[in-house]
């Protein structure tokens, strides 16, 4: 089993993060081991349907921890990049899979990046998300276990595009999480699946008119050539590869690649991608059965009506 940890243990961005941590807990004389992300940093209970709305002082202080930790080009809020490939004639790359079957580095994408965790010594990241299109164009998607842990985790920052220290789009903190209720009370691997809106603190800009947006699909078909970009928790740049997503189960996708670590969590399965743009259409989020997978394998909750529902209770308003 591959631990993909949300939440990183204390060090500058681009440290070892600490997949695994056990605890010496003398008045019951038992270890306790955890996986997937830890519950050291803060919590919020939020609603029993699974929303989260984040004050907005929460975010105002994991935009300024971020500040002192990555370096935010001068004018990133309004430079826009590749916009979704929803106008002219698109591209479609052919996405032939890896060779060796093996995730390797790749150049960032503006619309995916890694969520920082930020009360610790300094922000350290955990776990992946992209940005979505939706209506309201401030939606990001990412695994349920990187934001919920017995509460929402309420020090979580985004960098689109981010590598070598540099948040080159920009850092965008959440207005609202959603998850599944399913996810809350049972940690059930179905659900493994969380939308964020969010913002920039000290603008009027939307994510995804500075970063573009990847499409959705619900109810995807397998069986179809796809590429996985996320950010191992240790590095600074994004690694990638190329396979097949194929079904699981009825309601779990896999995905056949070697090399994805801790930090990955939350990383887009992409379809149809775009050979100018880079962007895809999400068909699953790295995530749901153990948390993720192993070394050789990963996993995505499926896309279905209850992701779709999530989606839309998400964007409502």
């Amino acid at each position: 089993m591959r631990a993909r940890s949300a939440r990183p243990g204390p060090g500058k961005a681009g440290y070892t993060v600490l997949f695994a941590g056990v605890l010496a807990l003398a008045l019951l004389g038992v270890l306790v081991a955890t996986r997937g992300a830890a519950t050291d940093g803060p919590l919020a209970a939020g609603e029993p349907s699974g929303h989260y709305a984040e004050p907005e002082g929460v975010g105002d202080a994991a935009a300024d921890a971020m500040a002192s930790a990555v370096r935010i080009e001068s004018g990133a809020s309004g430079r826009p990049a590749a916009r979704a490939a929803d106008r002219g004639a698109r591209r479609v790359e052919p996405l032939p899979p890896s060779r060796p079957l093996e995730a390797t580095p790749r150049e960032p994408s503006p619309a995916i990046g890694p969520l920082f965790s930020t009360e610790q010594d300094e922000p350290g990241h955990g776990c992946t998300a992209s940005v979505v299109h939706s209506r309201q164009r401030d939606l990001l998607v990412t695994a349920a276990h990187c934001v919920y842990t017995d509460g929402f985790h309420t020090d979580i920052a985004f960098a689109p595009g981010y590598h070598d220290g540099e948040a080159p789009y920009g850092v965008w903190v959440p207005t609202s999480i959603d998850v599944d209720p399913e996810w809350m009370t049972g940690r059930d691997e179905d659900h493994d699946v969380a939308f964020l809106r969010v913002r920039q603190v000290g603008t009027d800009a939307r994510v995804e008119d500075v970063t573009g947006a990847e499409r959705i699909a619900f109810r995807p078909t397998a069986d179809r050539p796809a590429r996985v970009l996320g950010y191992p928790g240790d590095a600074e740049r994004p690694l990638a590869c190329q396979s097949v997503v194929r079904r699981e189960s009825a309601s779990q996708l896999r995905f056949d690649c070697a090399g994805l670590p801790g930090g990955t969590s939350g990383s887009p399965l992409l379809t149809d991608v775009d050979a100018g743009s880079g962007l895809g259409t999400v068909v699953g989020v790295l995530g749901g059965k153990d948390e993720g997978g192993d070394d050789e394998t990963s996993y995505s909750s499926y896309f279905g009506d209850a992701v779709e529902r999530l989606y839309r209770r998400a964007t409502a308003g």
